[in-house]
Formats: structure tokens, C-alpha cells, sequence
């Protein structure tokens, strides 16, 4: 038993004719999300950074040589707006990570990339993030995470295909 069963197990007392066992789904997940979120941050605040820095300078890592992205293209990667992306790249620029250069191949523009700081800087949090993801899962065997890996790619898959069509 776990504290979405206590939950599940009031609404099934008080209304029994209520089908919730999609609350106790959703409200796991929930609660996962929540103790796996405060663990990454762990991680992060340990190098100076939160989830969004991470999240750009990870982005831009990914991507490969030449470490570098246009805003807009940051901002379709990341799902984030225009104003949260310039603060978020404001912040990184005044700490060394990234770096604002001009685009060479519009004038008009500039690319977001990351300073040799930043890349040193990512290269470790990352190496630190997937041992603390590795951490945060090890409650279930290989093929546990493998199974809750397919399912929960079947779930999101639905809402990806609602979202594009």
C-alpha cells in the first residue's frame, strides 16, 4: 500500500459509484514526478544551477558542435516562451555559460552557444544527472523499468499524436 491507496480507498467509501482508478494512476505519477523533480534539483543546485539553466544548457549540448542554437530554435526544443527563454538566457550569459554571437548566416540574428565554461559545466552535471536518474529508479529491476517505459511511451504517444493533429 502507498498513500494514493489511503486516497483511493476514501473516494471509493464516500462514492462508491465513481470509477477512480484513474485517479490512482494519474495520482502516482503525480507524486513520482514530484520526488524525481526534487531530486534532479539536488543535483542541480549542487553546481549552481536549477532545472530551466540545465535544461538550456543541455539543449544546446545535445546538439552537437557547433553548441549552438538559434533562440527560436531553443524555444521549439525546449516548449518554453520568448520572455522565459531571454530571461533564462540572460541569466546564463552573465554567469559565462552561453555566450549571444551573430548568426553567419542572417545578420539580422544571433545564435545562443555555449562558452567553454558552459560545455565543461554541462559535461559534468550531465554525467551527475544520469547517475541521480539512475538512483531514482533503481526501486524496480531492468525489465520493471522497461515495461513502465514502454507503457508510459504508449501514454504520452497519445497525447503527442492529440497535440500534432
Amino acid at each position: 500500500m502507498d498513500s494514493v491507496d489511503k486516497i483511493i480507498g476514501q473516494w471509493n467509501r464516500e462514492r462508491p459509484e465513481l470509477d477512480v482508478e484513474p485517479m490512482s494512476l494519474i495520482g502516482r505519477v503525480l507524486k513520482i514526478a514530484r520526488h524525481m523533480n526534487a531530486g534532479m534539483e539536488k543535483t542541480f543546485a549542487a553546481h549552481g544551477l536549477n532545472f530551466p539553466s540545465f535544461d538550456v544548457l543541455a539543449t544546446l549540448r545535445r546538439n552537437g558542435p557547433p553548441y549552438a542554437l538559434s533562440p527560436g530554435d531553443l524555444m521549439d526544443e525546449m516548449m518554453i516562451t520568448s520572455g522565459t527563454m531571454t530571461n533564462r538566457i540572460d541569466q546564463l550569459v552573465k554567469q559565462g555559460f552561453v555566450e549571444r554571437v551573430p548568426s553567419e548566416t542572417d545578420r539580422r540574428s544571433f545564435l545562443i552557444r555555449l562558452t567553454k565554461d558552459g560545455k565543461a559545466l554541462i559535461d559534468t552535471v550531465v554525467s551527475d544527472h544520469v547517475a541521480t536518474q539512475k538512483k531514482l529508479v533503481n526501486g524496480l529491476s531492468k525489465s520493471q523499468r522497461k515495461e513502465a517505459n514502454a507503457l508510459l511511451t504508449a501514454l504520452l504517444s497519445g497525447f503527442e499524436e492529440t497535440k500534432e493533429s
